[in-house]
C-alpha cells in the first residue's frame, strides 16, 4: 500500500504541475482560493538599506552574451528587502522575512528583533571581500534568535538565504517564511499559489518561485491585509491549508511557508528562483538548492574576490583610511554591484528608492535605481581611482545611450546634452537640462584619454558622435524638444543646477562647464578640428571672465558674514536666476519652502571651482563664500553647516545641508516625508548630506597642496582625522554611506534617529561611497583626484 506521506507527495508534485502550467485552467480557479482580492493598497520597501548585493560578473569577450544571473538584492531592519531581477530597476519581490510562533507570542522579525549586520568574507582585518551578508536577529524577549547568510548564485538568476533558527530558554519555535512578492515593480496585480513543494508569485511574464531545501510543513498564499500569511497566524495562530490560491483575481499577494518546529537549533535553505516564466523559475531554484550552499557561496565570494584582486591601489589606499579599510573595500564592492548586467557601464545612483515604505507601488518606480550623469560621472571616477579601468570604459561607452539625439524617443529639439534621468535601457524618465551632465561626460573621456585607458584612435572616434556636439551644446546651447521640456538653453545658465532643482547661473555648473570645455578642446585637437579648439577655449574663457558678475553678490544679506572671511568682495550665491546677483531675485518654489531672494541661499558648490581647476583654493571669494558657509550661527533655515559628536569620540565632525532653506526630507512638525501626505509641506526640511563632507576634504587638500612644497604630513593627517573619519561615522553597521544624516532640528516622528546617521531619504547613495574614494585617492596622491591640470594651468594661475 502507498503511505499518506507519499500520497501528500504525490498531490504536491500533481498540483505543482498544474501550477507551473500556468495556475489557472481554462481561467477555472483552482479550489482553496484565498478571498479578499484586492488586499491592502501596496507600498515600497524602506530605503535605509544595511546592505546591497548581487553576483560578480567579468565583461564578456562575447557581447549580447547573457548575464547567468541578473538578481539584486538589499537588507534592511535585518530582513531581505527590494529584490531586483531583469534590469535593475525590476522590482520583483519587496520583502522576505520570517515570523517566529512560540508559546504565547507571535512576533515578526523586522519588528521583535534586534539586528546587526555583517559580512560573510572578510580578510585577516576585517575588511569586507564579497557582499555576501550574516545577518543576526535576537528577539527582545529573549525566546530564540534567528542568524541569516544572504547571497545571489552566480549561475542562476537566485536569491539564497540560510536560517539557523535558535530556541533559547527551552523554547520551541515555528519559524514561517513570510514573503511579500512586487512582481513586474508593482505591488498589485499579482497572483500566487502553492504546495508544499513550492510557493510561486507572478504578474504577465515575471514570475518567482521559492523553496525550502526541507520542504515546507504547511503554505498559504493570500491578499496583504485580510487573508495573508501573517493575517492568518494573528487571528488563527495557524496556515490556513485550504488558500493555495489567490485564484482568478490579481492584488497585493503574499506567500508564506512553515518551517518544521525547534527545539535547540535547526537549519534551513531558502531558495528565490526568477524567470519569464514559472518553469524557468522553479528550475533557477531547483538548480540553485542542487549545487548547495557551499557551492554557492564559494563561486559567489570567488567572484568578488577576483574582482578586489583587480584593483591595484586598493591595499595602499586602506593605508590612508582611519578604519583600517574596511569602509573602503565595501565601497568598491557596492560602486561596481550598482551596475546593470545586461547595460554593462550603466551605473546607478543607489539600489533604493528614497523613503520607499510610504510611496505608493501602484505603478512601476525607479527610485534611485536610474541613470543621473552626474552621480554616473562621480562613480565612473572613483572606480578609475580605484584601478577600475574596465568600468569606466564600459561607462564611457554606454554614455551614447543617453545622450540627446535624433534617435532619442519622442526628441524634436536639439542635440548633444545628455538626460536628466534615465532608466538603464536609455528610456528617458526626467528631461531637464543640467549643463554639468553635459559636461562630466567630456571630463570623465578626457581622464580616460590622459590615464591611458582609451587612445588617440578612440578619442577620435569618440570625438564626432559624442565629444563634438556635447561641446557645441555648451558654446551655443540650444532648444530642448523633449516631453513637457521647450526650453532654450543659453549657456552657462541651467535650467537645473546640480540639485535639479533652480535654474539660473550657478557656480558648481559653471565651473563643470568650464572644465567640460577646456578638455574638449584638447579632445578636438587630438581628433584634428582646429576650429573647435578655438572655439571651444573662446567660450571657456568667456564663462570663467564674468563667472563673478554672474554668481558673487556684494550687497547681499550675509555679507557682514562673508567679510568676517577677510574680504568684503562678496560671496558666492547657490544660484542666480537672472545672472545678477545683486537683484535680489527669488528663487522658484521647490519642496514647499517659500521663495527667498538668491542672496539668502549659499551652498558648497562654489568649491567644485576649486576642485576642478576653474578658481585657486585662496582665491578671496572662495574663502570669503566660505565663512557664510560655516556660519553656524545663521538663522535655522538658512544654516547650512552642522556638527556632530559620537558616543566615545572626542573628534567634532562637520557635516553640510545642501543648502539654506532646502525642503527636501523630513517635515520638522510631523517627522513625515512628502510622500505620507502626498504635497511637499513649507515645514519640511533637508537634512546633513555626508557627501558634501568629502567635498570639503577635497578643498582642504587643495589648500594644503596648493602651498609651496606641497600638503605637510600633518595638513594630510589633519583632513584624514576629520574628513575621513567623519565619512566612516557617516556609514552604518553594514558600511553603507547614506544620502542624508539626521542633523536634531525638530521631529523624527517617533522612527529613532539618532544625529550622523542616516534618515530614510536612500542608503546606499552611490555618490557618496564615490566621494570617500575619491578623497582617499586625492589623500594618498597628494592632489585633488578630480582636478583637471589643463583647467588649472589656464584659470587657476590667472592673477
Amino acid at each position: 500500500m502507498t503511505n499518506n506521506k507519499t500520497m501528500g507527495r504525490k498531490r504536491a508534485a500533481a498540483l505543482m504541475a498544474v501550477l507551473l502550467a500556468g495556475s489557472m485552467m481554462g481561467g477555472v480557479a483552482l479550489a482553496g482560493v484565498a478571498p479578499g482580492a484586492p488586499g491592502q493598497a501596496a507600498t515600497g520597501a524602506y530605503a535605509g538599506k544595511t546592505g546591497i548585493g548581487t553576483a560578480y560578473h567579468a565583461y564578456d569577450a562575447q557581447p549580447g552574451k547573457a548575464v547567468p544571473s541578473r538578481v539584486w538584492f538589499s537588507l534592511a531592519k535585518g530582513v531581505v528587502t527590494e529584490t531586483m531581477y531583469g534590469l535593475i530597476h525590476e522590482v520583483q519581490l519587496r520583502e522576505l522575512k520570517f515570523a517566529i510562533q512560540g508559546e504565547g507570542f507571535l512576533d515578526v522579525e523586522d519588528r521583535d528583533t534586534d539586528s546587526t549586520t555583517s559580512y560573510l568574507d572578510v580578510d585577516a582585518a576585517g575588511r569586507p571581500r564579497s557582499l555576501a551578508y550574516k545577518v543576526v536577529n535576537k528577539a527582545k524577549n529573549g525566546k530564540y534568535e534567528i542568524e541569516k547568510q544572504v547571497f545571489t548564485d552566480p549561475a542562476a538568476d537566485t536569491l539564497m538565504v540560510r536560517v539557523t533558527v535558535r530556541a533559547l530558554k527551552g523554547a520551541t519555535v515555528t519559524p514561517y517564511l513570510l514573503v511579500d512578492p512586487q512582481m513586474a515593480g508593482t505591488g498589485g496585480g499579482d497572483k500566487a499559489d502553492g504546495t508544499e513543494g513550492a510557493l510561486h508569485a507572478y504578474e504577465g511574464n515575471r514570475h518567482l518561485v521559492v523553496k525550502a531545501a526541507q520542504g515546507f510543513k504547511a503554505v498559504s498564499v493570500g491578499f496583504v491585509g485580510t487573508s495573508d500569511g501573517l493575517t492568518q497566524l494573528q487571528k488563527a495562530g495557524k496556515l490556513d491549508a485550504d488558500y493555495t490560491t489567490t485564484g482568478d483575481k490579481a492584488g497585493n499577494v503574499a506567500l508564506a511557508g512553515a518551517l518544521a518546529p525547534v527545539t535547540g537549533e535547526a537549519t534551513f535553505d531558502i531558495v528565490v528562483g526568477f524567470g519569464d516564466s514559472a518553469k524557468a523559475a522553479d528550475a533557477a531554484a531547483s538548480a540553485t538548492l542542487k549545487r548547495g550552499h557551499d557551492a554557492v557561496l564559494a563561486a559567489y565570494d570567488a567572484g568578488w574576490e577576483g574582482y578586489q584582486a583587480k584593483l591595484a591601489p586598493l591595499p595602499e589606499l586602506a593605508k590612508v583610511a582611519m578604519d583600517g579599510g574596511k569602509l573602503l573595500y565595501a565601497s568598491a564592492l557596492v560602486l561596481k554591484a550598482q551596475e546593470d548586467k545586461t547595460h554593462p557601464g550603466a551605473l546607478i545612483a543607489s539600489l533604493s528608492a528614497p523613503w520607499g515604505d510610504t510611496q505608493k507601488a501602484d505603478k512601476p518606480e525607479t527610485g534611485y535605481k536610474a541613470v543621473w550623469p552626474r552621480d554616473f560621472y562621480q562613480c565612473a571616477m572613483a572606480l578609475l581611482a580605484l584601478g577600475d579601468t574596465d568600468t569606466p570604459k564600459a561607462a564611457l561607452n554606454y554614455l551614447k545611450t543617453i545622450q540627446v539625439g535624433p534617435k532619442t524617443p519622442g526628441n524634436h529639439g536639439d542635440g548633444g546634452w545628455f538626460l536628466q534621468k534615465t532608466h538603464v535601457d536609455g528610456t528617458p524618465e526626467w528631461v531637464g537640462v543640467q549643463l554639468d551632465q553635459t559636461a562630466m561626460p567630456l571630463m570623465l573621456a578626457w581622464r580616460l584619454w590622459r590615464n591611458g585607458v582609451i587612445s588617440d584612435a578612440d578619442v577620435t572616434a569618440l570625438y564626432h558622435g559624442m565629444v563634438k556636439p556635447a561641446a557645441d551644446f555648451l558654446v551655443k546651447g540650444g532648444t530642448a524638444g523633449i516631453g513637457w521640456n521647450k526650453e532654450t538653453i543659453r549657456p552657462p545658465a541651467t535650467q537645473q543646477e546640480r540639485w535639479e532643482e533652480q535654474a539660473g547661473n550657478s557656480p558648481s555648473t559653471t565651473a563643470a562647464v568650464i572644465a567640460g570645455l577646456t578638455v574638449a578642446a584638447e579632445l578636438a585637437d587630438v581628433a584634428g578640428d582646429e576650429a573647435a579648439v578655438k572655439r571651444y577655449y573662446a567660450a571657456a574663457d568667456a564663462y570663467s571672465a564674468g563667472l563673478e558678475a554672474a554668481t558673487v553678490t556684494t550687497n547681499g544679506q550675509l555679507a557682514r558674514t562673508a567679510s568676517l572671511g577677510g574680504s568684503k568682495a562678496g560671496y558666492y550665491l547657490r544660484i542666480a536666476p537672472t545672472g545678477q546677483p545683486n537683484a535680489h531675485t527669488p528663487l522658484a518654489v521647490r519642496n514647499g519652502q517659500q521663495a527667498l531672494t538668491e542672496d539668502a541661499y549659499v551652498d558648497g558648490g562654489f568649491l567644485e571651482l576649486v576642485r576642478y581647476g576653474v578658481r585657486a583654493p585662496s582665491d578671496p571669494v572662495i574663502k570669503a563664500s566660505l565663512a557664510v558657509l560655516d556660519d553656524e550661527a545663521l538663522p535655522e533655515n538658512l544654516r547650512v553647516k552642522y556638527t556632530f559628536h559620537f558616543a566615545g569620540d572626542p573628534t567634532a565632525y562637520p557635516g553640510w545641508r545642501r543648502y539654506g532653506n532646502d525642503g527636501y526630507g523630513e517635515d520638522r512638525a510631523t517627522g513625515a516625508n512628502y510622500a505620507v501626505s502626498g504635497t511637499m509641506t513649507p515645514t519640511q526640511r533637508g537634512r546633513v548630506w555626508p557627501l558634501l563632507t568629502g567635498e570639503r576634504g577635497h578643498y582642504e587638500l587643495a589648500l594644503a597642496a596648493a602651498k609651496a612644497g606641497g600638503a605637510k604630513p600633518a595638513e594630510i593627517e589633519a583632513i584624514r582625522t576629520t574628513y575621513v573619519r567623519a565619512l566612516e561615522r557617516f556609514a552604518n553597521q553594514g558600511l553603507m554611506i547614506p544620502e542624508q544624516v539626521w542633523d536634531g532640528v525638530g521631529s523624527d516622528g517617533g522612527r529613532g534617529y539618532k544625529a550622523g546617521a542616516g534618515t530614510d531619504s536612500a542608503t546606499p547613495l552611490a555618490w557618496a561611497h564615490a566621494e570617500y574614494v575619491k578623497l582617499l585617492r586625492s589623500l594618498h596622491d597628494g592632489g585633488v583626484w578630480d582636478l583637471y591640470a589643463p583647467v588649472a594651468v589656464r584659470y587657476a594661475t590667472r592673477p
